[in-house]
């Protein structure tokens, strides 16, 4: 198949965006390394996140789509609408969660406010003492490799998935293989994550590490997607190591503990200090997690951008190279909106929201 479009990755951002070319009429090539990313080591988890004004727009969009696409989904994409709790500890962040169901409320967004009796009843395995929660029932978690396989799979005779890996990218856009061979077309796809920064040493790609635990199966024992109110600033927000409670039911009845950061390492070993730490933050919402097995623990590399938002447009230099990168921990979140936004970019259509926020920026201009 001649290739309209060259797609380098096939995680889910990558996958997101060959399904919406795919949609639009283009005739794409997926190239995949199989190196392994945060696609597979992630959370899952879809929530509508409010730092900003543009993140808020992208990730409501994209679990928008989300929620739309569901009843599609293969099972072995564990989709799972549980809906996020965001814990508060105290009534400052209670006070918090009031402002956020405000943000939420001006775009529809449907939330609501628990006491700390009604989060009590709702999730009874938290410790006593805090002081509410914000519901918001629109959020979800999915298993995103399937999920990435699942949408490469509806356009199977425009996409095709080759494993092969990318060396360079010549300045006329032209891929060099690892194998000697050369891959062309008209347009090309960056979306392989923080491999990215391989191929495009310009870009202002940061790595940050990240430890998740699963344990056994104890159905019930969480019911929500669980997120202390304080993750925003322990854990988006800082430029040291940082650890945050953030807890999934998936449905196998495992629980997903995370989460932590570390920046500027790529170094995927499992660390005792940082992991113990996680689960300490865990412990001091989730007591009983002391009593459950583990089965495994492990870490992937998240692909942060300086202001937190993606990378999504054109090259600033290249003419025919285009951008999805810089997710961070939202790749899966965002995946389906990012994938709008650059295939209509890309196609002379005028996306469903403003593209300007995520238009490439930072790059660092070549000597």
């Amino acid at each position: 198949m001649d290739a309209d479009v060259i797609v380098i990755g096939a995680g889910i951002v990558g996958a997101a965006c060959a399904h919406a070319l795919a949609q639009a009429g283009r005739r794409v090539r997926v190239l995949d390394a199989r190196l392994g990313g945060a696609t597979g080591a992630g959370m899952g988890h879809l929530v509508v996140m409010d730092d900003n004004a543009a993140e808020l727009e992208l990730s409501r969009h994209s679990v928008a789509q989300w929620r739309a696409l569901a009843p599609r989904l293969g099972a072995d994409c564990a989709y799972s609408p549980c809906g996020t709790l965001w814990i508060a500890a105290n009534d400052e962040e209670m006070a918090e969660a009031e402002r956020k169901q405000q943000r939420l409320g001006a775009l529809g967004i449907e939330s609501r406010l628990l006491g700390a009796a009604e989060l009590a009843r709702a999730e009874p395995a938290l410790r006593p003492g805090l002081s509410g929660a914000l519901e918001v029932p629109g959020d979800g978690i999915l298993y995103a490799p399937n999920a990435a396989r699942w949408l490469l799979a509806q356009h199977a005779a425009s996409v095709q998935v080759e494993h092969a890996k990318v060396e360079a990218i010549e300045d006329d856009g032209t891929l060099r293989l690892a194998d000697g061979s050369r891959r062309h077309a008209p347009q090309v796809v960056l979306a392989n994550g923080i491999e990215a920064t391989t191929l495009c040493r310009e870009l202002p790609i940061r790595p940050k590490k990240g430890h998740l635990l699963i344990t056994d199966r104890y159905p019930g024992t969480v019911r929500h997607q669980l997120v202390e109110l304080g993750y925003v600033t322990s854990a988006h927000h800082s430029d040291g190591d940082s650890v945050a409670f953030n807890v999934q039911p998936r449905p196998t009845g495992q629980l997903l503990v995370g989460s932590s950061r570390q920046f500027d390492t790529t170094d995927l070993a499992v660390e005792a200090p940082m992991l113990a730490r996680m689960l300490q933050r865990t412990l001091d919402y989730l007591p009983g997690l002391v009593d459950l097995n583990a089965v495994r623990a492990w870490t992937g590399l998240r692909a942060a951008s300086p202001d937190g938002l993606p990378l999504l447009g054109r090259h600033p230099w290249r003419e025919k190279l285009w951008l999805a990168v810089g997710h961070e921990g939202l790749g899966v979140t965002t995946a389906p909106g990012s994938a709008h936004v650059l295939a209509a970019l890309m196609t002379g259509a005028t996306p469903d929201f403003d593209a300007a926020p995520y238009a490439p920026r930072g790059l660092r201009e070549r000597a």
